[in-house]
């Protein structure tokens, strides 16, 4: 199989946990410090050596699209007051990579947003993007996929052992065959019962795909929730041929909840130069605050 050159980043969510900050703005640009979520993937998707990426849009989603093009005015401003560091910033944002959108009606389901995406990836192996899942670590998590695929030349899945009452916000994988981090699909399920749950095995927002999963998504139902799910097209393709999961090295930041984004936001602001001393003596501050009971 070809090398992955190409990236789809699923984006045409409505966001309605961030109601009502994600109104009139997409959930995918809200900042984790001063950088918008949806940038923290398509970076490492850079630093994997990805450099083409399809981002699959839904309605009022035009900031996605302003954001990672080339701002005239803006660059025109910051260069004639000679601020030139923030407008290397915003250049390098512009010149990252090649980005092509596809617009989806309606939000149907992840599975449906994948395959919205079937003609630009054309018959390449190619990586999927869940923004909500941030992940860090010294070789880029998708590039440890990448690795795993080119070697086994199989579908590859990354993998977080979560706590067991967390089961149920995932999709949770039964495993065959391990061999240290990686490990063999044999089944999955969408948000299992923690009773019913195969495992403690979640699979976070990072695929490893082949061009056959696209046939497969074209006659899949709807499933959990009314939509069509990938999990379910990937559960088919495990009973008929290799799917791999990997146990990723780095941390993961879920920023798909408000509480996960909030954490992460100050997680990242407290490794920030010249940010993180202010804000651990706010937080100082803050733990000694005390409720006026009104006694």
């Amino acid at each position: 199989m070809s090398a992955i050159r190409k990236a789809v980043f699923p984006a045409a969510g409505l966001g309605t946990r961030f109601l009502p900050a994600t109104k009139a703005q997409p959930k995918e640009m809200l900042p984790v410090v001063d950088k918008p979520i949806i940038q923290y993937g398509v970076e490492e998707a850079v630093a994997s050596g990805i450099d083409q990426i399809i981002v699959v849009t839904g309605r009022d989603k035009r900031a996605i699209v302003d954001h990672f093009d080339i701002s005239f005015e803006l660059e025109h401003y910051l260069k004639d007051r000679g601020k030139t560091k923030e407008l290397q910033v915003v250049r390098k944002i512009s010149d990252m990579v090649d980005i092509t959108y596809i617009h989806q009606k309606e939000p149907l389901g992840l599975g449906h947003a994948v395959l919205m995406a079937r003609d630009l990836v054309g018959q390449e192996p190619f990586a999927v993007f869940l923004a909500d899942d941030i992940i860090r670590s010294e070789v880029p998590c998708v590039k440890q996929m990448m690795d795993v695929f080119e070697r086994e030349q199989a579908l590859v899945l990354a993998l977080f052992r979560v706590q067991p009452d967390q089961v149920s916000r995932y999709g949770v994988v039964k495993v065959g065959k391990s061999e240290g981090r990686i490990h063999q699909v044999v089944d999955m399920v969408e948000k299992p019962e923690q009773s019913k749950a195969p495992s403690n095995l979640a699979i976070l927002g990072r695929y490893i795909l082949t061009p056959q999963v696209f046939g497969i998504l074209e006659t899949t139902r709807e499933g959990v929730g009314g939509e069509i799910q990938l999990t379910d097209a990937l559960r088919t393709m495990a009973q008929q041929g290799k799917v791999l999961g990997l146990e990723f090295e780095g941390t993961y930041y879920d920023v798909g909840t408000v509480a996960g984004f909030l954490k992460t936001s100050i997680a990242f602001a407290l490794e920030r130069a010249g940010l993180g001393e202010e804000l651990r003596g706010f937080l100082k501050e803050l733990d000694g605050v005390r409720p006026n009971s009104g006694a």
